[in-house]
């Protein structure tokens, strides 16, 4: 049995949003398995959300660039919000993506493009910035998504720039549809994406493992509920569609009517243009998400509550 320390209990509030004391207990009668004690939480009915997002903690910028079937995104951190409006900064991240953009997305790859006009690469042009701007600066991610036909339109949330914010949404729709019509579908999309964070574009792109796991959770809490046996498949199935019309896109409610389901848009979209439109793939980069800031005195202040070692 892993040891319940204050750290693990830390973990699974973050995790959760459930209680300090629901969580002890949680990874006490899981033996200290954290994903069990996630399970089990949910089981109970105290978690706040298993799919709560990463905690925005880094600051910079993320940046996007399109052109005609190919887009780009990436991530840029620096320590402070203020060095995100530094015009030298801006233009490091947008020239980032530019160059995601012409190679394949890879980081490690990104990190040694040669940067245009210096004898130098991306990564020698970072260290350059570190030491002008006066900041510790990390390149952490990068992407790009293409298409044989159609658009892969952006979307900028809380921006600074048109390519430069702190989300950052790109959207593949393959179509042999009119350019700037698919171009206009697309960015509601990416506002779509940006807005109800889905995790994958249809329910048999969801890892089937983990649609497993929420099958088998539903079934648990259907049967503590005192439900007879032969009403819990039907209870499971339901739950499932909820569990879908959360973190599949084409299952989402639209977010510009507030009332179609995005396959129906789709498929409205299609009729209009005369042709098939298909959500090839989507990409949505949130500013510092899975990055904690340190928080001192927490795990005191947990250790205090929940009398653990911490």
């Amino acid at each position: 049995m892993a040891e319940i320390t204050a750290s693990l209990v830390k973990d699974l509030r973050e995790k959760t949003g459930a209680g300090m004391m629901d969580c002890k207990k949680a990874l006490t009668e899981t033996a200290g398995d954290l994903e069990a004690a996630v399970d089990w939480l949910r089981k109970k009915g105290l978690a706040a959300a298993a799919r709560k997002a990463g905690r925005i903690a880094a600051e910079g910028l993320v940046a996007v660039a399109t052109a005609g079937t190919a887009g780009a995104v990436i991530e840029l951190n620096a320590e402070t919000d203020f060095v995100a409006r530094n015009d030298k900064f801006q233009a490091a991240a947008n020239t980032l993506a530019g160059l995601a953009l012409a190679g394949s997305g890879d980081v490690e790859e990104l990190k040694k493009a040669p940067w245009p006009g210096a004898g130098h690469d991306a990564s020698a042009e970072i260290t350059t910035l570190i030491a002008t701007i006066g900041e510790n600066m990390n390149l952490r991610r990068s992407a790009r998504l293409e298409v044989s036909q159609g658009v892969v339109a952006s979307y900028i949330h809380t921006a600074l720039a048109p390519t430069l914010g702190k989300i950052g949404v790109l959207v593949a729709l393959e179509s042999a549809g009119d350019r700037e019509e698919l171009l206009k579908l697309g960015r509601q999309l990416a506002m779509q994406v940006a807005a109800a964070r889905p995790e994958a574009v249809s329910t048999a792109d969801l890892d089937p493992a983990k649609v497993e796991r929420e099958r088998a959770i539903l079934a648990d809490k259907a049967r503590a509920s005192g439900k007879p046996e032969n009403i819990i498949p039907k209870m499971v199935e339901g739950g499932l569609r909820k569990y879908y019309e959360e973190v599949v896109l084409l299952e989402q409610n639209y977010v510009i009517d507030g009332e179609s389901k995005v396959s129906k848009v789709l498929e409205a979209a299609a009729k209009t243009l005369g042709t098939p439109v298909k959500v090839a793939g989507f990409l949505r980069f949130a500013l510092g998400e899975g990055i904690e800031k340190e928080q001192a005195d927490f795990a005191a202040e947990v250790a205090a509550v929940s009398g653990v070692k911490a």
